[in-house]
């Protein structure tokens, strides 16, 4: 009789859809996680959306020029920063600029690759060696340097057709940034103009 009242019960679970506590919990916390994967961030006052990896981890601007600043990995010992903000001065003197954040690099050490995404032009720019650090920040010169061997830069210069530009940019250990090297391409690639 026991076994009976089981097995309807489990015919029952089955047909009309019943979780335990334990899966629903489960349940919720996996959608939890996709609406991490799957939060959109607005750039350039409204004109691009793209989507954050699930593995970054939003963090407080450290300066007020930034839009955006992310950690990845969300957990570990070591981790890449990542900014977003929009600016101007120029493609190449940017690229230049970050290529000048690496001790003794060169124009030619830099990989640059330029593709069409929709109506935006992305510049990708990766980087590696020696980091130099601005302790102040890029935009507080004096504060010195901390020069940090094995790091990597991918940066991402996004320029729209009325001439704005969006910079992102993820720095940190170099194994750090080739972990998270697919997840930032999938977002530059993903981008959507509106």
């Amino acid at each position: 009789m026991r076994f009976a009242f089981v097995a309807l019960f489990a015919a029952f679970a089955f047909a009309f859809g019943y979780s335990s506590p334990t899966a629903l919990a489960q349940e919720k916390a996996g959608s939890a996680e996709s609406a991490k994967a799957t939060e959109s961030l607005s750039l350039a006052g409204g004109k691009i959306v793209v989507t954050k990896p699930a593995s970054w981890k939003t963090m407080p601007p450290k300066s007020n020029i930034i839009e955006y600043e992310f950690r990845a990995p969300v957990e570990g010992d070591e981790s890449s920063r990542i900014t977003i903000m929009s600016a101007t001065g120029g493609i190449q003197a940017n690229i230049d600029r970050w290529i000048g954040q690496f001790d003794g690099l060169k124009k030619a050490d830099a990989k640059v690759e330029k593709k069409e995404i929709e109506k935006t032009t992305a510049h990708i720019v990766e980087l590696e060696g020696t980091y130099k650090e601005s302790m102040g920040g890029p935009f507080a010169p004096g504060g010195g340097t901390k020069k940090l061997e094995n790091h990597a830069m991918l940066g991402a210069i996004l320029e729209l057709k009325d001439g704005s530009t969006v910079f992102i940019k993820m720095t940190g250990p170099k194994k750090v940034v080739a972990a998270e090297r697919e997840a930032f391409q999938a977002m530059i690639s993903g981008l959507k103009n509106k």
